[in-house]
């Protein structure tokens, strides 16, 4: 399987062992989030390289369970760092060599979250947040990953601040897209957001979106299990 740039060694069996690039990034001060004073500095160094930034920093994460397997120190432990990129440059590079949901085994999850936060319920920025599900047939939910990480990486949500990142969930019968926001409690910006996802990733009329707050997660130990039907 090549995710990015480099082949696996074969051994992604949920140990941790099997990096999909072969090679697991390091980085400093992990989980501090970019100052608006940083970002603004890293806007002008990119513009002076003739490079397009991004309004946000983000990072692809990857993780290759082991089937059956669901307590959260072993989740926690296979989450892996892809790449990181803030211009669209830097995304283009990445998405390239990444591979297409059709060609990840089950169960993986590719996760897109800003910079500064983990892809996990427990992180400062997700805890008293939740998240928008979408289950696709596997033979189109290419496209619709493709779509929404376009969406989320041009801010094209209309819901920039409450946004935490995008996760596609390949699993054995389908594949599940989900936005992951900051507040589940703001009815009013949950809503909001449901209908930008509608409309940008131009859902069939009808079809249904299903919402679950992350300390509702906590409490199962499921993330897409006993979720709230909202249309």
């Amino acid at each position: 399987m090549e995710v990015v740039a480099e082949k696996a060694d074969g051994n992604n069996d949920g140990s941790g062992e099997g990096d999909p690039r072969g090679i697991v990034d390091s980085y400093a001060n992990e989980g501090d989030a970019s100052s608006a004073e940083d970002q603004r500095e890293r806007h002008a160094r990119e513009l002076n390289a003739g490079l397009h930034p991004l309004k946000y920093k983000f990072l692809f994460w990857y993780t290759r369970r082991t089937p059956g397997v669901r307590t959260q120190t072993s989740y926690e432990d296979n989450i892996k760092k892809l790449a990181e990129f803030s211009t669209v440059e830097g995304f283009w590079v990445c998405y390239c060599h990444l591979a297409r949901p059709s060609s990840l085994p089950s169960p993986t999850d590719l996760h897109l979250f800003k910079e500064g936060i983990r892809p996990l319920w427990e992180d400062s920025a997700n805890c008293n947040g939740g998240k928008w599900i979408i289950r696709f047939k596997k033979v189109v939910s290419g496209r619709f990953w493709e779509d929404l990480v376009l969406a989320l990486v041009g801010d094209q949500l209309d819901c920039g601040e409450d946004i935490c990142g995008a996760v596609l969930s390949v699993r054995f019968n389908e594949d599940i897209l989900s936005v992951w926001n900051r507040n589940a409690s703001d009815n009013q910006s949950v809503m909001a957001l449901r209908d930008s996802i509608k409309r940008h990733l131009k859902l069939p009329h009808g079809y249904v979106m299903e919402y679950k707050p992350h300390n509702a997660s906590l409490r199962d130990n499921s993330s897409y299990r006993n979720t709230w039907l909202r249309g």
